[in-house]
């Protein structure tokens, strides 16, 4: 065999060797940000349905006051309506 044939086949191996390290290596902090891009917005994700499902309570709550109210004849009716004007829902800012 030609030795310059030799060098340029040690040559072309190890650069072959080389881009393929940096290649994978590229490759693999793609897929940890991919990773962790997705664990962000599961987090977040989470977070809105447990803000989602506490107003769905508060909302169930006044709901199941209002359900009282309206099949409720006594004579207390008037006065717990007045009681639900003047005290402003939780998270509601008095205007």
């Amino acid at each position: 065999m030609d030795p310059e044939f030799i060098v340029i086949l040690v040559f072309v191996v190890a650069m072959t060797a080389i881009v393929l390290g940096i290649g994978n290596e590229i490759f693999r902090r793609h897929l940890e940000h991919k990773e962790k891009t997705m664990e962000m917005m599961a987090d977040k994700t989470a977070q809105q349905a447990a803000q989602y499902a506490a107003k769905a309570e508060k909302l169930e709550q006044r709901v199941r006051v209002l359900e009282r109210i309206a099949t409720d004849r006594g004579q207390d009716l008037a006065m717990e309506i007045e009681d639900l004007r003047e005290r402003p829902a939780e998270g509601e800012s008095v205007q």
